[in-house]
């Protein structure tokens, strides 16, 4: 199946969190920015954040919605 093809649309969880992931680090950069969360915070969380989307985008390639024709 190939996943671009929105017919029959892949529901695994993996695909969502990268965007979710993206989002919390828009979130972070904004909020320490705006001096809601401390230089401490921002300078773990952003680390974190970019390795989970890492590890979400080495994980896409074992999705069911890859099988091999």
């Amino acid at each position: 199946m190939n996943h671009m093809n929105n017919a029959g649309a892949c529901t695994c969880p993996h695909h969502k969190s990268g965007a979710i992931i993206i989002i919390l680090l828009g979130l972070t950069f904004l909020l320490g920015t705006m001096g809601v969360l401390s230089s401490m915070i921002v300078g773990y969380a952003l680390p974190v954040l970019v390795i989970l989307l890492g590890i979400t985008k080495l994980m896409g390639g074992s999705c069911k919605c890859y099988a091999k024709a």
